[in-house]
């Protein structure tokens, strides 16, 4: 139970001094920061599909090209969390618009490189510009509206962070099969250009956030180092461990121990530290907030679902049904194309049903859909794949658009900035280990069921020797010698056997992550429900809405 004090300090939780909309609409703000976005969530998952085109341009290794991935994502992992404090020392608008430019440059370098170190430099300037974006555009969203019409808000950036990653394999496909992956990154200059133009003449630098700075400054600038190379060492190793993981055999690799020991040393002394020192870099005292608490760890899992399942989705199409890469990315099209009829509808929703029925029925909803995704076989169809996907993809705004909401009740205005950096690490977070996580079950699912299938190859399997012989027969027929159509007949049954052995352990995957959906709802019920709406204009529920918050 909050005290007075605490009530009357949560009261003030929203003030329209720190708006990014000035004279303008928020609402027009609001499509306006998504745009860069957009753009940068867009960038994370564009070349998934298109790996295979880069390795082959720049004569490398498929393993070599993923470090075009890896490397964006350990940058973008680093700056996320300095993010805060670049933007009240610098100017929050100021910032924004840098990262903007930089995303936009690098953009530029990364579709003109001619070697693989020209790509992966670019990248990494690429993802320290994208690190800024998120981070700032939630700070801008919470600051700009009040708590009654957040939902709504969110709703609208919610297009940015779900939509992006079903459109990315799609567009990476058609771009890489229709012109070059050159386009993958340059179409993202034109995008760049139009952003920094409409947020230079429609965002507002608040007065309030200026008064701020220059009080900043007169005081002296303080960065806390220790905590920013503790956290910018243990998010890149975690990357490292996460996304190389499977590639190196996990902890049978040097490489993955020796990350996932600084990771975890790191992360911890981070956590010690940001407690102990007076000036922190990321304020873990909201982590009191039962609501953020709950919040963050609640997008993380969003994060594992939403990355582990769009990247494998497509994978599976990819490998085991023999799709191009446009048409894995047009799977999650039609998933993508119920979310913008769901997403507006969350948005209202949001405000009239409490939150956690919502997410209850979402987090349903998506187990129902991964459960059919369990039960796929080898003769599915694409409208099959199609369909399952696009329950999950309509659900997904239920969840991510009154968790967004619900998770910032109660943060103190001046806490904004350090609230958005740690729920984007989290999502980020999240979907590393999403990722990993489904990449390593798949590899062992995969040697298990190749090593229980080959068993059964064998002369003592009269069903197996049946097959060869009506196999052999039929090469024979059409004129193979006798020796090459038993070598053949062989081989067919192999790679029937080996489909078979991706099936089963995709399916394997998909029953994983259902399990995973249902263990983990209960956490909903840690989120606070929302008082009763009441009042005129917004007024009473913005107000009601923000003594919710146990006092710091």
């Amino acid at each position: 139970m909050a005290s007075p004090a605490g009530r009357d300090a949560a009261a003030h939780d929203w003030t329209p001094a720190r708006s990014a909309a000035g004279r303008h609409s928020p609402w027009l703000i609001a499509m306006i920061i998504s745009i860069s976005a957009f753009m940068e969530v867009l960038d994370t998952a564009i070349a998934n599909v298109s790996l295979r085109h880069i390795a082959g341009s720049l004569a490398v290794s498929y393993d070599q090209a993923t470090w075009v991935l890896t490397t964006y994502l350990v940058a973008n992992a680093i700056v996320i969390p300095m993010s805060s404090w670049l933007s009240d020392v610098f100017g929050r608008k100021r910032y924004y618009m840098f990262s903007v430019a930089l995303f936009t440059i690098s953009s530029l370098c990364c579709g003109i490189a001619s070697s693989l170190t020209m790509l992966i430099v670019s990248r990494v300037a690429q993802g320290l510009g994208g690190g800024g974006l998120q981070p700032n555009t939630q700070a801008m969203l919470v600051d700009s509206f009040p708590p009654a019409s957040r939902g709504k808000a969110m709703a609208v950036y919610g297009f940015t962070v779900i939509l992006a990653p079903m459109l990315g394999p799609l567009l990476g496909g058609v771009i890489t099969d229709r012109f070059s992956w050159h386009w993958i990154f340059l179409i993202n200059v034109p995008i760049g250009l139009l952003s920094l133009s409409l947020v230079s003449v429609f965002v507002d630098e608040p007065p309030l956030l200026v008064k701020e700075r220059r009080e900043r400054w007169r005081r002296g600038i303080h960065f806390d180092f220790p905590g920013a190379l503790l956290i910018a060492l243990g998010l890149a190793f975690l990357e490292i461990m996460t996304d190389r993981g499977v590639q190196d055999d996990w902890f049978g690799s040097p490489l993955i121990r020796i990350a996932a020991l600084i990771a975890a040393a790191c992360i911890a002394g981070f956590v010690i530290w940001e407690l102990w020192t007076p000036r922190p870099l990321l304020d873990m005292h909201l982590f009191k907030n039962r609501n953020f608490s709950a919040g963050s760890v609640i997008v993380m899992v969003i994060g594992v679902i939403l990355f582990g399942t769009t990247q494998f989705v497509p994978q599976l199409v990819q490998q085991v049904y023999g799709y191009t890469a446009t048409d894995a990315g047009l799977v999650l099209t039609f998933g993508g194309m119920i979310t913008i009829v769901t997403m507006p509808l969350a948005g209202v929703l949001t405000g009239r049903v409490q939150p956690r029925v919502l997410m209850g029925i979402a987090l349903l909803v998506i187990a129902v859909s991964l459960w059919m995704m369990a039960h796929f076989t080898v003769d599915q169809t694409f409208a099959d794949i199609a369909i399952a996907r696009t329950w999950q993809s309509g659900a997904i705004p239920f969840l991510f658009v009154p968790l967004m909401s619900a998770a910032y009740i109660g943060v103190p205005p001046q806490r904004t900035g350090n609230a958005t950096a740690i729920i984007n690490v989290a999502r980020n977070l999240g979907g590393s280990i999403g990722i990993g996580m489904v990449q390593a079950l798949f590899a062992r699912r995969e040697q298990f069921h190749q090593e229980r299938l080959v068993s059964r190859l064998q002369p003592l399997n009269a069903a197996y020797v049946h097959a060869v012989h009506v196999l052999t027969r039929m090469f024979a027929s059409r004129g193979a010698a006798p020796a090459a159509a038993a070598h053949m007949a062989m081989g067919q049954i192999y790679a029937l056997m080996q489909r078979q052995v991706l099936m089963m352990s995709f399916d394997d995957v998909f029953w994983a992550l259902m399990i995973f959906v249902i263990v983990i709802s209960p956490m909903l019920l840690l989120l606070k429900a929302p008082p009763a709406r009441h009042g005129r204009g917004g007024e009473a529920t913005a107000k009601a809405e923000s003594v919710t918050e146990v006092p710091f």
